[in-house]
């Protein structure tokens, strides 16, 4: 990994940390969160996942207009380290451990190259 490069990716890293530790108390379901990235498309590649433990969970957070707050936490927080993000709803998506288990026998390897 490049040194730009890398340094752009602790700087998503150190974004997301803050809002996982955020969300973990405010969120009811969730777990934990990551990232993918393509950086010679950044930031139009970057896919943030939020996962949360059961499918239900992440249901009832959108019913609840949590997804809203996670987007904008994310975006805030992404924009503090210098990166902005045109349309946070085209980056950020929900997926869940019940639904790894399920499709991937848990391997979010594998699961993390279809976002």
């Amino acid at each position: 990994m490049q040194k730009t490069v890398k340094k752009l990716d602790n700087n998503v890293i150190k974004a997301l940390t803050i809002v996982c530790e955020q969300a973990k108390q405010e969120v009811p379901g969730f777990e934990w969160i990551t990232h993918t990235a393509s950086y010679d498309r950044f930031p139009g590649s970057l896919a943030v996942i939020c996962v949360f433990d059961t499918q239900a969970s992440i249901e009832q957070a959108k019913a609840q207009q949590l997804d809203v707050y996670l987007r904008r936490q994310i975006q805030g927080q992404l924009l503090k380290v210098g990166i902005k993000l045109k349309d946070a709803r085209h980056h950020v998506r929900y997926d869940s451990e019940q639904a790894c288990e399920a499709q991937n026998n848990g391997n979010w390897q594998q699961r993390l190259k279809l976002h």
